[in-house]
Parts: C-alpha cells; structure tokens; sequence
C-alpha cells in the first residue's frame, strides 16, 4: 500500500540539527495518521507516494517545523510564586500560571523551565526546537489503512510532537517523546 492521505504509517527516524548532533532517535516504529494532526505538513509531503521499507530524508527549515526562536515568549517570573519542587524542564500552560506572573504571556502556550535561579525563574514559551532547521531520516516500517476513530480524532492517538504541561503527563515525561 502506498502514503496517501487518510492512511497510518508507522515510522522510525533519526533526527539531527544542520550541524549533525543528534536530536533525537525513534528506533521503535510509531503510528502516525497522514492528513490529520500527527505529522509536520513537510513530513507528510514528503511521504506520499512511498510504501513500507522505503528510507525517507529531509532537511525541514525552522518555519516549516517549530517556527522561529521568539524571543518575545521569554519571561523572568518571581521564584516564589512557584512550587518548591519546580524543577528545569518541567512544562507549565499558559492558561494555568500562577498567579503575579507577567499577565502578558500569552495564554495559549506551554512554558518550559529553563533556569532556576534563587529569586527568579527563567519561562520560555517557545517549543524546544524553535529556531532549528532539522534533518530527518525516516523508514517507513508500515502502511495501513486508518480507521474511522482515527479519521474522526485527526490522530492516532501517539501525542508524539506535543509537549506535556506538568499536570497532564501521566509519567512524568516533558521530552519530545
């Protein structure tokens, strides 16, 4: 079966920055609904047309990945209006802030940690590899057709590429995957 649109395909890669550091290594095969919410665009355009067994490359510039590096989505909050087991890394949404914090920082982001410092906190807002052009080697593992579940939800439920506020990871997990 050939990629196309409405279709899951399973997929491993490994996805380095333009200098060659490695970013990230899927090496078990997860499931992605084409034409719904689960992939990049670029991706997925990069996909169509190919079957399982094929080996996929391709250099995703930052605004057809996570944007640009905004340095607008920065924010220097009070220390002591967080918990004292925050922690770097740790994932907080815009809408659930504390309360005092800069009032405007946009509600519809999520807020990494990514300093601690005695009387402040350092929020970053944008993603983690905002700013980054990537390469990605892709194999396609599987190509099945997508269920109706799955057509509906736009998903097949991997949740691969979203970040998890502190609060909604089931197991502590805030990485990419």
């Amino acid at each position: 079966m050939e990629i196309s649109q409405q279709c899951v395909v399973a997929l491993t890669w490994t996805l380095k920055d333009t200098l060659g550091e490695e970013l990230d290594v899927l090496d078990e095969p997860v499931e992605f609904l084409m034409g719904g919410k689960d992939l990049l665009p670029a991706i997925e355009e990069a996909l169509l047309g190919y079957a399982a067994g094929a080996k996929v490359d391709l250099q995703i510039e930052p605004e057809q990945a996570f944007g640009d590096f905004n340095d607008q989505l920065l924010f220097l909050e009070p220390r002591h209006l967080f918990p004292k087991e925050l922690e770097e890394g740790q994932i907080f949404e815009g809408s659930s802030l504390p309360a005092g914090c800069n009032p405007s920082a946009p509600k519809e982001a999520l807020y990494a940690v990514t300093d601690i410092y005695p009387e402040h906190v350092v929020l970053d807002g944008n993603h983690p590899l905002a700013g980054i052009a990537i390469r990605i080697s892709m194999t396609v593992e599987s190509v099945r057709e997508a269920t109706d579940d799955e057509i509906d939800q736009g998903s097949t439920g991997s949740g691969f590429f979203r970040i998890q506020p502190v609060h909604a990871a089931a197991d502590g997990n805030d990485t990419l995957h």
